[in-house]
């Protein structure tokens, strides 16, 4: 009984408090000793500026609204980590809204199988032109390669946004990437004070044709120009190029010079073509009759040797070749995860690991590894989670027409062997 007593005398009194309006239990925070769930990808999000393109809360969008998402690749660490950004974005927006079933706003992301296919790239975006999307968001291997395809979407009403890499087309909407002048000027100022600001550094680079390299090529080289004026770039290899830098490296071995090679390759080019016409005309003529011979017997059999060779040589050989046309090279610079761990490799076999400072950009498992092991010196860590999350974000808020941004800085920061355990890096890595 008494226990009961003090129970309706305390409730009488809280009652009696609410009523005065002095105090109320509502309207005080009550900690209850549980500590909020941080997804373990809150530091991807809280890297992208301005903040509102790591929110959901905005985007009121229509059941079935379908937003499609073209990377560069779906093989590498990297683009692992902006699929599942691109995933993550599309998960909270329909939590967010409540939506299941047929009512989801539908988020697909679509990559080549290889970063450097142009063509199917292109072909994966006229495929989703023809799905019709509410809107398109395309990470461009070719900055102006797609000009054709996104006149043909805004003519349609389907607007474009980008992601991880810089476009030509005046029609984007947005652009979320890494801020790529600031990242490469970044690697190159630790490239340049790991040397002791002077020496000789080579570049190994995706492509010649992206935003992106084009970006942090420039940006590299300026850093250097304008503040290390003792440091050289006396290489820069171009890995869309290498079949053709293995061609004129197997020339070089055979004594072959570049103007031979270029003037054999011309003719042997003309008497194929030659040989092709005379095919598939209708004058009856053999191609012998018609074709003529452009080219020695001797040049095509040095070509063929050449060839050879070419054919023979892995992508880590021909670096290993270029590098070591260089034997004062202090440092060695990769542009993305691949030519870095690339450039790695060759130091390997090269045997020149403890003599050539390696750095680069990108951090998945190998990357890692290499700068554990210390065969990669430093690494300008981008934020591909947040870069695929920002994308979705941007997209929907083009198809709400709530206002864009021109360019979103996804972040990256500085990673090396004294600061890799870092709780606050350890954040941003991923495999």
């Amino acid at each position: 009984m008494k226990r009961r007593s003090l129970t309706a005398v305390l409730l009488a009194a809280c009652m009696a408090v609410g009523a005065c309006g002095c105090s109320s239990a509502d309207d005080e925070e009550v900690f209850t000793g549980d500590i909020p769930e941080v997804p373990e990808w809150q530091a991807s999000l809280d890297a992208i500026s301005p903040a509102v393109y790591a929110e959901v809360d905005d985007l009121d969008l229509e059941p079935g609204t379908y937003i499609s998402v073209i990377g560069k690749t779906e093989n590498t660490s990297y683009w692992k980590q902006a699929a599942a950004g691109v995933q993550q974005a599309a998960d909270d927006i329909n939590e967010k809204l409540g939506y299941s079933g047929s009512d989801v706003v539908r988020v697909v992301f679509n990559a080549p199988a290889d970063g450097e296919d142009i063509d199917e790239q292109v072909n994966i975006l006229d495929e989703e032109l023809a799905r019709y999307p509410d809107v398109i968001a395309i990470a461009s291997i070719d900055e102006n390669a797609s000009e054709v395809q996104f006149d043909l979407a805004i003519s349609n009403g389907i607007p474009i946004v980008a992601f991880d890499s810089g476009n030509s087309y005046q029609g984007i909407q947005c652009t979320c990437m890494t801020d790529n002048a600031g990242a490469a000027a970044t690697g190159a100022q630790k490239l340049c004070e790991a040397i002791g600001g002077s020496g000789e550094v080579a570049l190994i680079v995706p492509d010649s044709v992206s935003g992106n390299a084009k970006d942090r090529v420039a940006a590299f080289q300026q850093e250097i120009s304008e503040n290390y004026p003792e440091v050289s770039i006396v290489e820069t290899i171009y890995m869309d190029q290498i079949d053709q830098l293995k061609r004129e490296a197997a020339a070089e071995e055979l004594g072959v010079t570049a103007e031979e090679l270029e003037t054999w390759t011309a003719e042997a080019a003309g008497e194929k073509d030659a040989i092709e016409e005379a095919e598939a005309s209708e004058s009856g003529n053999t191609p012998a009759e018609d074709a003529s011979e452009n080219i020695s017997e001797e040049a095509r059999t040095r070509l063929e040797d050449i060839d050879s060779i070419a054919n023979s040589m892995s992508d880590e050989d021909a670096i290993v070749y270029y590098l070591e046309k260089h034997p004062n090279l202090k440092g060695c610079f990769g542009t993305n995860d691949e030519t870095v761990l690339l450039g790695a490799k060759a130091l390997e076999s090269m045997e020149k690991t403890e003599d050539i400072v390696m750095m680069g950009f990108d951090a998945g498992r190998e990357q890692l590894d290499a700068l554990e092991s210390g065969s990669i010196d430093g690494l300008v860590v981008q934020n591909p989670f947040g870069m695929g999350y920002a994308a979705v974000i941007a997209a929907a808020r083009t198809v709400l027409e709530i206002g864009n941004e021109a360019q979103v800085d996804t972040g990256f920061i500085w990673v090396d062997a004294e600061n890799m355990e870092d709780e606050s890096v350890q954040a941003m890595l991923y495999e």
